[in-house]
């Protein structure tokens, strides 16, 4: 079982930048598909980018072009970069991990959680 640990939240205005980050307690790289999600009041959890254990990578549509996911092996740490914030980006964001190299399709099905850090995008 491993532990994911996020950080980076915060208070940032309209337009302005964060990185997440999302430490685990083992090696994931390439061993595990790494996932960040977020969760508005009232809403489902979505999924905001993965990161395929082959490498590869994918976005909600939403956050194509602003946001970028990545990965420092030798860390394991997970990041989310998140630029030209809007309004409607304001959720908790969650880091999630699941064993094998590819992602699975429905969140449901990821393994392993953290508990989230807050991110506010005023205007």
């Amino acid at each position: 079982q491993i532990h994911l640990v996020e950080s980076g939240g915060g208070s940032v205005q309209v337009g302005g930048s964060l990185r997440l980050s999302c430490v685990a307690s083992e090696y994931t790289y390439r061993r595990y598909c790494m996932g960040w999600f977020r969760q508005s009041p009232g809403k489902e959890r979505e999924r905001v980018a993965t990161f395929e254990g082959y490498g590869s990578t994918t976005y909600a549509d939403s956050v194509k072009g602003r946001f970028t996911i990545s990965q420092d092996s030798a860390e394991n740490t997970l990041y989310l970069q998140m630029n030209s914030l809007k309004p409607e980006d304001t959720a908790m964001y969650y880091c999630a991990a699941d064993p094998g190299p590819y992602c699975p399709s429905r969140r449901r099905d990821y393994t392993y959680w953290g508990q989230g850090t807050q991110v506010t995008v005023s205007s």
